[in-house]
């Protein structure tokens, strides 16, 4: 597991993610399924913990940290919030979490959550799969890296970096490694 926190092309349409957070399982698994307690890190919405129940997320990221930087023009539409919506596929509790993500025009992409622990810590791999396009992970391994950041300074009790600007920086680094030639 890399300890740099950067996401892992694992295939042409899928990219993981994996975290080591302060445990217990049972903690962690509560702030992936939990409205009040994601709401913190990614957006809040009420699930119901069964496979084929859907439910929606509701986006608000310049209020997940305490500096309201707001974002650069390119993402101002998404400042005010947004909303998307999701089925759960798996849900195997305090281990395993699967969910669509998207759909519109296009069937939707998959992400997994997968809890492990390692002694008094908890191991985290997000995993998000059938991805459209380059552009679409790079996108998406941003979002997954800042809002994984932000569940890591909740978790660990530390203010966390503006979303926005380390959004915007980390999508740009990732645009850099996934979109970079292969030799």
């Amino acid at each position: 597991m890399s300890n740099t926190g950067y996401g892992e092309k694992i295939a042409e349409d899928s990219i993981r993610f994996e975290r080591l957070l302060p445990g217990p399982i049972e903690r962690v698994w509560a702030f992936l399924t939990e409205s009040d307690k994601r709401g913190q890190w990614l957006a809040p919405g009420t699930m119901e913990t069964r496979a084929g129940s859907a439910f929606a997320l509701h986006f608000h990221n310049s209020q997940l940290t305490p500096d309201k930087t707001p974002p650069t023009e390119r993402f101002r539409p998404y400042d005010g919030g947004f909303t998307t919506q999701h089925q759960v596929l798996r849900c195997e509790p305090p281990h395993v979490l699967a969910w669509t993500w998207g759909g519109g025009n296009e069937a939707p992409s998959e992400v997994t959550f997968e809890l492990s622990e390692i002694g008094d810590q908890v191991r985290l791999a997000v995993t998000h799969r059938r991805l459209a396009d380059d552009d679409t992970m790079v996108n998406v391994a941003g979002g997954w890296h800042t809002h994984l950041t932000v569940l890591e300074g909740v978790l660990e009790g530390r203010r966390p970096a503006p979303f926005w600007p380390t959004f915007e920086r980390l999508e740009e680094e990732y645009r850099c490694l996934i979109m970079s030639p292969r030799s």
